[in-house]
């Protein structure tokens, strides 16, 4: 049995809340947010990502990818996630929870994306660590691997604030635009997580004392 209960999206209300921000399931409704992003930060986006498809930014192309986000959460395989500002419900991004493994495993696989507009500016950081607790402690996953392009230095910095540790390098492991790139693989376990959060209390405390 796994630990959190998959839902059909109709029953489904997830949300995780952190700081100024929160993630969510996608929505159908969410269409037309989606597209004006994805088409301003199309630039900016394309070096690190599979080449879109002709219809990519299309309402219908929109409406399968939600299939397809209903039908991996349904299965147990992947958690999508949209990131919004709190307050003004401003859609800046998207994290995935994706390749679930459980058995042995018990770990996942994370990709993001975020509009350019609102890029460096520490909110996927932010976004990132609200959805750690919920990988760790509702999931119940062991451990967070994640992939990234070495000269992609945004990802890079993002990662190395989130605590993960880089433990490999993939050769030609993903193709992204285009070509195949080879690929940094960073991970975080639960222990660390929790090493982590240990140590930034006892940082806290000896700053206020």
């Amino acid at each position: 049995m796994t630990p959190l209960r998959f839902l059909s999206r109709r029953e489904a209300t997830l949300r995780i809340d952190g700081v100024g921000v929160y993630l969510r399931f996608p929505s159908r409704r969410d269409y037309e947010k989606w597209s004006q992003i994805r088409s301003s930060s199309r630039r900016f986006l394309e070096p690190w990502e599979p080449i879109w498809s002709r219809d990519d930014l299309t309402k219908r192309s929109f409406m399968r990818r939600i299939d397809r986000y209903e039908r991996d959460y349904r299965e147990g395989r992947a958690v999508p996630l949209f990131l919004f500002l709190s307050g003004c419900d401003q859609l800046v991004g998207g994290l995935n929870i994706g390749n679930i493994r459980r058995a042995a495993a018990q770990s996942c696989m994370i990709g993001y994306w975020m509009s350019e507009e609102s890029a460096g500016k520490g909110i996927m950081l932010t976004g990132l660590n609200a959805a750690i607790p919920f990988i760790f402690e509702t999931l119940r996953l062991h451990r967070i691997e994640a992939a990234c392009i070495p000269d992609n230095n945004r990802s890079v910095r993002l990662l190395e604030k989130a605590n993960f540790q880089r433990e490999g390098y993939l050769r030609g492991y993903l193709k992204i635009n285009g070509e195949w790139r080879d690929h940094h693989l960073y991970a975080l376990l639960a222990s660390d997580w929790t090493e982590a959060g240990r140590q930034q209390k006892i940082s806290e405390q000896n700053t206020g004392s």
